[in-house]
């Protein structure tokens, strides 16, 4: 029997939501056999993958280990749970080595941050945290808390800026009330607004942002990958490919003599797709943000009326997405 490709997908919350969203409207509707409690998925015109629902942070363990093939997962998971040593790749945009980011998904955007109480009022950067953690040794006989649950993160980041002498406190739950229940000095916690942190009395470092993080689809470069595997995964890329394209652009149907239309010209310019040129006038395609402007353009040419609507799909030969995966499995 052939392996299938393995798709993991949260389990639980608003991100799950969104993700099913997101595949939904891709045309590739993920399907639960036995109802919304079943951890196990198929998807609807696509034969050869699974779908598994798990935990946020396992689908990022399970993208190291190669269990699965692709997942939806934050793009702090990938780097805290892969990241190695390198401080470096806190910040890169590429996810670690073992998993290759496909696409970012556009939800599940928040921000890891340093954040100290707001009495602090002399700490407003990294090097003045630095300052005060050496202070704090002395005063107290003890290191500065940290309360988190990006352990990795927290030292390569902390590491980076100076910050020498500090204890990390692995915080699972409500991290943001760790200074104010006396278990840690400051806290570095992942934010979408701040509000919550400002409601516990505490402030983001001026630099303190780590990294900004969203939710993306994630390849992982230690799954056995065989033909089927990325038959099943070029289908689906495909789809996926499509329904962003089309929501990049938007299409124009102008109706004017052909005697106004320079082909050439419109051929010649990359932000152009020209679908099609013929007696009644043009059809095209052009970037979402300019197509009014480009709509106007046709009627100054002489087109009578020039229509901007928008598209389902765009299916393109060139399949950027997977191409740029399977050169990282070759």
């Amino acid at each position: 029997m052939t392996e299938p490709l393995i798709v993991a997908v949260p389990s639980k919350g608003r991100l799950q939501e969104q993700t099913l969203a997101f595949f939904e409207r891709a045309g590739l509707p993920i399907r639960q056999a036995r109802g919304a409690r079943d951890y196990f998925g198929t998807i609807d015109g696509l034969k050869g993958v699974e779908v598994q629902f798990r935990s946020a942070s396992e689908i990022a363990r399970e993208i190291g280990a190669g269990n699965v093939h692709l997942a939806v997962t934050g793009i702090d998971l990938l780097h805290e749970t892969l990241g190695g040593d390198d401080g470096a790749r806190v910040v890169a945009e590429e996810a670690p080595y073992p998993a290759h980011i496909v696409t970012r998904l556009g939800f599940g955007r928040a921000d890891v941050v340093v954040a100290v109480p707001q009495a602090w009022l002399d700490v407003q950067t990294m090097a003045d945290l630095a300052d005060v953690a050496a202070r704090f040794r002395l005063k107290h006989y003890r290191p500065m808390r940290v309360a988190t649950k990006y352990v990795a993160l927290t030292r390569r980041f902390l590491n980076a800026h100076g910050v020498h002498d500090y204890l990390i406190v692995e915080s699972p739950g409500a991290t943001e009330g760790a200074p104010a229940a006396g278990t840690a000095e400051l806290i570095v916690d992942i934010t979408s607004t701040g509000q919550t942190l400002v409601e516990n009395g505490l402030k983001i470092v001026d630099d303190g942002i780590i990294m900004r993080s969203e939710a993306a689809l994630a390849a992982s470069l230690s799954a056995r990958w065989t033909d089927a595997a990325r038959a099943a995964c070029r289908g689906m890329l495909t789809r996926i490919a499509a329904d962003d394209r089309a929501r990049s652009v938007r299409r124009i149907d102008a109706v004017m003599q052909p005697s106004s239309v320079l082909p050439e010209e419109l051929r010649a310019r990359a932000d152009l797709t020209l679908l099609s040129l013929h007696d009644e006038g043009l059809s095209l395609l052009a970037p979402k943000a300019r197509a009014q402007a480009e709509a106007e353009a046709l009627i100054a040419r002489g087109a009578t009326t020039a229509v901007v609507s928008s598209v389902e799909y765009v299916f393109e030969a060139k399949n950027a997405l997977y191409e740029k995966l399977e050169a990282r499995l070759a």
